[in-house]
Protein backbone atom coordinates (compact mmCIF):
# COMPACT_ATOMS: atom_id res chain seq x y z
CA UNK A 1 0.00 0.00 0.00
CA UNK A 2 1.48 3.36 -0.84
CA UNK A 3 1.84 5.54 1.96
CA UNK A 4 0.27 9.26 2.17
CA UNK A 5 -1.09 11.81 4.24
CA UNK A 6 -4.66 9.89 3.30
CA UNK A 7 -3.83 6.91 4.15
CA UNK A 8 -2.21 7.83 6.93
CA UNK A 9 -5.54 9.54 8.06
CA UNK A 10 -7.49 7.05 7.81
CA UNK A 11 -5.40 4.64 9.79
CA UNK A 12 -5.52 6.95 12.70
CA UNK A 13 -9.25 6.99 12.45
CA UNK A 14 -9.70 3.65 12.44
CA UNK A 15 -7.56 3.23 15.52
CA UNK A 16 -9.42 5.77 17.36
CA UNK A 17 -12.16 2.89 18.11
CA UNK A 18 -9.52 1.00 19.49
CA UNK A 19 -7.23 3.27 21.99
CA UNK A 20 -9.40 6.27 21.85
CA UNK A 21 -7.89 9.75 20.96
CA UNK A 22 -5.59 9.87 24.04
CA UNK A 23 -3.83 6.40 23.57
CA UNK A 24 -3.51 7.55 19.67
CA UNK A 25 0.39 7.82 19.01
CA UNK A 26 2.54 7.94 15.78
CA UNK A 27 4.38 4.90 16.40
CA UNK A 28 0.76 3.00 16.41
CA UNK A 29 -0.20 4.21 13.19
CA UNK A 30 2.96 2.87 11.68
CA UNK A 31 2.45 -0.28 13.13
CA UNK A 32 -0.81 -1.10 11.74
CA UNK A 33 0.58 0.28 8.71
CA UNK A 34 3.55 -1.73 8.89
CA UNK A 35 6.29 0.92 8.62
CA UNK A 36 8.48 2.31 11.12
CA UNK A 37 7.44 5.58 12.64
CA UNK A 38 10.02 7.72 10.69
CA UNK A 39 8.67 6.59 7.04
CA UNK A 40 5.20 8.32 8.34
CA UNK A 41 7.59 11.93 8.89
CA UNK A 42 8.15 11.68 5.56
CA UNK A 43 3.90 13.07 5.26
CA UNK A 44 3.09 14.10 8.55
CA UNK A 45 5.38 16.40 10.84
CA UNK A 46 4.05 15.12 13.79
CA UNK A 47 0.87 13.98 15.88
CA UNK A 48 -1.35 17.44 15.52
CA UNK A 49 -0.57 17.11 12.10
CA UNK A 50 -2.33 14.06 12.06
CA UNK A 51 -4.66 15.34 13.69
CA UNK A 52 -5.41 17.99 11.34
CA UNK A 53 -5.17 15.28 8.10
CA UNK A 54 -7.56 13.17 10.38
CA UNK A 55 -10.04 16.39 10.70
CA UNK A 56 -9.66 17.43 7.29
CA UNK A 57 -10.67 13.77 6.25
CA UNK A 58 -13.41 13.92 8.18
CA UNK A 59 -14.38 17.26 6.81
CA UNK A 60 -14.07 16.21 3.27
CA UNK A 61 -16.58 13.28 3.75
CA UNK A 62 -19.54 15.86 5.64
CA UNK A 63 -19.28 17.77 2.77
CA UNK A 64 -19.31 15.20 0.11
CA UNK A 65 -22.72 15.74 -1.91
CA UNK A 66 -23.96 18.38 -0.01
CA UNK A 67 -25.22 20.78 -2.72
CA UNK A 68 -26.93 24.61 -2.03
CA UNK A 69 -28.18 24.89 -5.45
CA UNK A 70 -31.85 25.79 -5.11
CA UNK A 71 -32.15 25.28 -1.10
CA UNK A 72 -33.57 27.28 1.15
CA UNK A 73 -30.87 29.28 2.85
CA UNK A 74 -31.89 27.63 6.64
CA UNK A 75 -32.84 23.79 5.39
CA UNK A 76 -29.60 23.62 3.66
CA UNK A 77 -27.26 24.70 7.16
CA UNK A 78 -29.39 22.74 9.13
CA UNK A 79 -28.46 19.55 6.79
CA UNK A 80 -24.87 20.63 6.86
CA UNK A 81 -24.74 20.58 10.60
CA UNK A 82 -26.69 17.65 10.76
CA UNK A 83 -24.30 15.56 8.53
CA UNK A 84 -20.89 17.24 10.44
CA UNK A 85 -22.60 16.11 13.32
CA UNK A 86 -22.86 12.42 11.89
CA UNK A 87 -19.87 11.76 10.45
CA UNK A 88 -17.87 13.01 13.96
CA UNK A 89 -19.92 10.57 16.02
CA UNK A 90 -18.61 7.83 13.36
CA UNK A 91 -14.98 7.77 15.66
CA UNK A 92 -14.45 7.51 19.00
CA UNK A 93 -13.35 10.80 20.13
CA UNK A 94 -14.39 12.00 16.62
CA UNK A 95 -15.11 16.04 17.96
CA UNK A 96 -12.60 16.17 20.08
CA UNK A 97 -10.09 15.39 17.30
CA UNK A 98 -11.81 17.82 14.86
CA UNK A 99 -11.46 20.26 17.38
CA UNK A 100 -8.85 23.00 17.02
CA UNK A 101 -7.57 21.31 14.05
CA UNK A 102 -5.95 23.68 10.85
CA UNK A 103 -8.25 22.53 7.80
CA UNK A 104 -5.91 22.89 4.85
CA UNK A 105 -6.26 22.76 1.38
CA UNK A 106 -9.37 24.05 -0.58
CA UNK A 107 -12.64 21.89 1.05
CA UNK A 108 -12.89 24.27 4.12
CA UNK A 109 -12.97 27.68 1.59
CA UNK A 110 -14.97 26.00 -0.89
CA UNK A 111 -17.39 24.82 1.54
CA UNK A 112 -17.62 28.66 3.13
CA UNK A 113 -17.77 29.89 0.34
CA UNK A 114 -20.36 27.78 -0.96
CA UNK A 115 -22.56 28.54 2.39
CA UNK A 116 -21.02 32.17 2.62
CA UNK A 117 -22.89 32.84 -0.78
CA UNK A 118 -26.35 31.06 0.12
CA UNK A 119 -26.63 33.18 3.00
CA UNK A 120 -25.77 37.00 1.25
CA UNK A 121 -27.99 35.99 -1.79
CA UNK A 122 -31.04 35.16 1.09
CA UNK A 123 -30.08 38.96 2.38
CA UNK A 124 -27.69 38.77 4.92
CA UNK A 125 -24.27 40.75 5.11
CA UNK A 126 -20.94 39.18 5.03
CA UNK A 127 -19.96 39.63 8.70
CA UNK A 128 -23.51 38.08 9.70
CA UNK A 129 -23.05 35.24 7.52
CA UNK A 130 -19.56 34.56 8.73
CA UNK A 131 -20.31 34.57 12.26
CA UNK A 132 -23.67 32.67 11.82
CA UNK A 133 -21.60 29.79 9.25
CA UNK A 134 -19.01 30.01 12.34
CA UNK A 135 -21.51 29.36 15.12
CA UNK A 136 -23.33 26.51 13.42
CA UNK A 137 -19.45 25.17 13.02
CA UNK A 138 -18.78 25.75 16.89
CA UNK A 139 -22.34 24.61 18.02
CA UNK A 140 -21.79 21.30 16.23
CA UNK A 141 -18.59 20.11 17.20
CA UNK A 142 -18.71 21.51 20.83
CA UNK A 143 -22.29 19.43 20.72
CA UNK A 144 -20.74 16.66 19.65
CA UNK A 145 -17.74 16.67 22.21
CA UNK A 146 -20.57 16.28 25.15
CA UNK A 147 -22.43 13.94 23.15
CA UNK A 148 -19.30 11.63 22.81
CA UNK A 149 -18.05 12.20 26.63
CA UNK A 150 -21.71 10.73 27.87
CA UNK A 151 -20.20 7.67 26.71
CA UNK A 152 -18.37 7.88 29.78
CA UNK A 153 -15.29 5.66 28.51
CA UNK A 154 -12.94 8.75 30.50
CA UNK A 155 -14.58 6.67 33.93
CA UNK A 156 -14.91 3.47 35.92
CA UNK A 157 -18.12 4.14 36.27
CA UNK A 158 -20.26 6.39 34.05
CA UNK A 159 -20.94 9.84 35.76
CA UNK A 160 -23.87 10.11 33.20
CA UNK A 161 -25.86 7.25 33.83
CA UNK A 162 -29.28 7.73 34.62
CA UNK A 163 -29.27 6.45 37.96
CA UNK A 164 -25.60 8.53 38.61
CA UNK A 165 -27.20 11.64 37.87
CA UNK A 166 -30.26 11.20 39.28
CA UNK A 167 -28.61 11.39 43.06
CA UNK A 168 -25.66 13.39 41.96
CA UNK A 169 -28.59 16.13 40.82
CA UNK A 170 -30.44 15.74 44.12
CA UNK A 171 -34.15 16.16 43.18
CA UNK A 172 -35.85 16.09 45.84
CA UNK A 173 -33.63 19.46 47.03
CA UNK A 174 -33.31 20.61 43.08
CA UNK A 175 -36.19 19.19 40.83
CA UNK A 176 -35.85 21.49 38.26
CA UNK A 177 -32.36 21.04 37.92
CA UNK A 178 -33.06 17.36 38.21
CA UNK A 179 -35.01 16.77 35.44
CA UNK A 180 -32.98 19.43 33.06
CA UNK A 181 -30.48 17.48 33.87
CA UNK A 182 -31.94 13.82 33.14
CA UNK A 183 -34.30 14.87 30.31
CA UNK A 184 -32.50 17.74 28.51
CA UNK A 185 -29.09 18.22 28.95
CA UNK A 186 -28.22 14.94 29.19
CA UNK A 187 -30.82 13.34 26.96
CA UNK A 188 -31.99 10.24 26.25
CA UNK A 189 -32.51 11.43 22.27
CA UNK A 190 -29.49 13.62 21.33
CA UNK A 191 -31.00 14.06 17.49
CA UNK A 192 -34.01 15.96 19.36
CA UNK A 193 -31.68 17.89 21.83
CA UNK A 194 -29.55 18.63 18.69
CA UNK A 195 -32.09 19.72 16.29
CA UNK A 196 -33.76 21.81 19.09
CA UNK A 197 -30.17 23.61 19.50
CA UNK A 198 -29.37 24.28 16.39
CA UNK A 199 -33.20 25.62 15.45
CA UNK A 200 -32.21 28.61 18.60
CA UNK A 201 -29.37 29.13 16.00
CA UNK A 202 -31.62 29.22 13.04
CA UNK A 203 -34.13 31.05 14.20
CA UNK A 204 -31.91 33.44 15.66
CA UNK A 205 -29.91 33.97 12.72
CA UNK A 206 -33.43 34.81 10.56
CA UNK A 207 -34.42 37.17 13.15
CA UNK A 208 -31.55 39.68 11.77
CA UNK A 209 -33.29 39.44 8.05
CA UNK A 210 -35.36 42.31 7.33
CA UNK A 211 -37.89 39.70 5.98
CA UNK A 212 -36.95 36.17 6.96
CA UNK A 213 -38.24 34.59 3.72
CA UNK A 214 -36.93 31.40 3.05
CA UNK A 215 -36.56 29.94 6.80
Amino acid sequence: MAINPGVIARTGLELLGEVGLDGLTMRLVAERLGVKAPTLYWHVKNKQHLLDAMAAVMFADAIEGLDADGALWAEFVARRARTLRKILLRYRDGARVFAGTNLSGPDLPRAMEQTLQLLVDAGFSLPTAARGFATVLHYTVGYVIEEQARAGTAYDDNPYDPQALTAAFQPGRYPLAARAATEVFFSPDPDTDFDAGLGFIVTGLAATLPDPAGL
